[in-house]
């Protein structure tokens, strides 16, 4: 299993109590219940669909129907969203557009009411800002984001490694997804700003995929490749990596390859979680048993594409 790299005396693995800024708890109510809730978004083409209704869906589980018995909107709900900056050296022509963009990002689409925390990843893991609602303190976290030599020169690592460079991707993934998100409430989000190239991981593809599908987080991907750090793209093949893990989990990729593309990435991740259903629905299939379910999700008239989480874990004895 991974564990996070932290600077001592600064940070606290993934602990979510930074003290740079104390917020007072808000009481949460917890109520058991087995329903599962699945967040859509649907497109037209290339344009949102905003105004649709609980008839409008139906939606399948392992292909039996399931009544959807919750419905909501969810245009103004809080979000909880982490980002993870790759700064390995593949990444050095395109990093400053990451943080121009993430900046943006941050001062335009964070609310009073939603959460950000920010992660780097490239030999090690490391949170750079735990959740908060401060711009500044958000921003300076991004602007930390330095490229790390990676395999240029012998570095300490919580995840020793063989090969010649380190990108701990789906590292990354399964901490941001199990130790970060996983215990919060609501809408939770996993933005990458990555190649998707892994190289010295712990974890596999898979692991990190489960791990997000668990936590019930979404994942977006941007996908900045600077291909002159691959040959010219001969040695390159993170695109698909990032397909599953944003396909699976209801989120998608996007592709940038400047500042500009970049920022407009970020724009059409805010616009589509300003976008979103909520489904909720108690399956028929009632066994705790631990088993993985595939979900289906369609919109009843027309061609709409829906874009939704394909499957969910169910709770074990």
């Amino acid at each position: 299993m991974c564990c996070l790299t932290f600077v001592p005396a600064v940070f606290r693995a993934f602990q979510l109590a930074s003290p740079q800024t104390p917020q007072a708890q808000e009481p949460t109510l917890k109520v058991n219940v087995n329903v599962v809730n699945v967040y859509a978004v649907v497109h037209d083409h290339k344009r949102l669909v905003p105004d649709l209704n609980k008839d409008d869906f139906e939606l399948t589980e392992d292909n039996v129907p399931q009544e959807i018995r919750y419905f909501s909107r969810q245009s103004d709900t809080p979000l909880t969203l982490a980002l993870a900056v790759d700064t390995s050296p593949s990444q050095q022509g395109v990093l400053y557009a990451e943080q121009q963009a993430a900046k943006q990002f941050v001062r335009e689409v964070l609310r009073p009411k939603d959460a950000f925390a920010v992660l780097h990843f490239d030999l090690e893991v490391e949170l750079l800002q735990d959740f908060t609602r401060d711009v500044q303190y958000l921003t300076k976290a991004i602007d930390e984001t330095q490229i790390n030599g990676g395999g240029a020169r012998p570095m300490p690592s919580t995840f020793p490694t063989n090969g010649a460079c380190c990108t701990q991707l789906y590292d990354a993934v399964y901490l941001a997804a199990h130790d970060l998100l996983g215990n919060e409430a609501g809408r939770k989000v996993l933005i990458l700003v990555t190649d998707g190239q892994d190289e010295g991981s712990k974890e596999t593809l898979n692991e990190a995929v489960e791990s997000a599908q668990k936590a019930d987080v979404i994942i977006y991907s941007i996908l900045l490749v600077d291909r002159s750090a691959y040959g010219g793209g001969m040695w390159y093949s993170g695109e698909s990596a990032l397909g599953k893990l944003s396909n699976e989990t209801g989120g998608r990729v996007i592709r940038a390859d400047n500042e500009r593309n970049t920022s407009e990435a970020f724009q059409e991740i805010a616009a589509e979680l300003r976008t979103q259903y909520q489904l909720g629905y108690t399956p028929s299939n009632n066994k705790a048993d631990g088993t993985y379910r595939h979900i289906k999700v369609r919109v009843k008239q027309g061609h709409d594409v829906v874009q939704a989480r394909r499957g969910y874990y169910a709770p074990s004895n």
